[in-house]
């Protein structure tokens, strides 16, 4: 099993379960729960407007909270570009969603247990000179259900919306999203644009996790809920 990097993103969630951010945590996942009265979620992308908002790690520690829920619960490092997690969980990444998809890798050699339990990782593996046709072609669908059959809850880190198109590519397979927003670095029209730009796609903005709050502030995280009126 793996052992956690302290040196790389912070996992609140697992390292400091009482703290007042774990709770956030939390909340979140409660949230992204009851966000649907006519159907379970069962998986989510997490994605932002722009690089550095911190989404990789809101997409670790939301993965981290259901798997202490007792959810079995993968998450994918869906950034063949600028990959994180498998720095995160310290797992090797000469294995992962790239060569999974083209039948270059074995199940148990792709998804890989964490030190939390009920935690795998899929991480990106070697990074290919296409990304989105990869992400967009009929071998991520056939494998992302594959996927769905085998856990409770899928958390897909994205790249950044505005910049590739992955993002969209992996929302025609995923309904939900939570968009990261740098709460001091940010353009309101790009966070509309990388809002319209995921709904076009077919999934739906189900939640906001406003990141990087000042200090003099309770949190470093607050959630909001889906408002169609945005």
């Amino acid at each position: 099993m793996a052992k956690k990097n302290k040196n790389i993103t912070p996992l609140y969630t697992y390292d400091q379960p009482k703290s007042t951010i774990s709770e956030k945590f939390r909340g979140i996942r409660s949230n992204i729960m009851f966000s649907n009265a006519n159907a379970e979620i069962t998986d989510i992308i997490v994605a932002s407007e722009k690089t550095a908002a911190g989404k990789s790690t809101i997409a670790a520690n939301i993965a981290i909270t259901y798997a202490q829920a007792g959810y079995k619960t993968l998450l994918i490092d869906g950034d063949m570009r600028k990959p994180t997690q498998h720095y995160v969980f310290d797992v090797t990444n000469n294995n992962g969603l790239s060569n999974y998809m083209l039948g270059r890798a074995m199940y148990q050699d792709a998804v890989k247990e964490t030190f939390v339990a009920n935690l795998f990782v899929l991480t990106s593996g070697p990074i290919p000179p296409n990304p989105s046709e990869l992400i967009g072609s009929e071998k991520f669908k056939t494998v992302y259900q594959q996927l769905k059959q085998e856990f409770d809850f899928i958390v897909i880190d994205t790249p950044p919306v505005t910049s590739v198109t992955d993002a969209q590519l992996y929302a025609i397979n995923v309904a939900n999203c939570i968009l990261v927003i740098d709460s001091e670095k940010n353009d309101k029209n790009e966070v509309k644009k990388a809002k319209e730009l995921i709904e076009i796609s077919g999934a739906k903005v189900i939640g906001v996790v406003l990141n990087k709050m000042p200090k003099d502030k309770s949190s470093n995280y607050y959630y909001y809920g889906d408002d169609s009126n945005d």
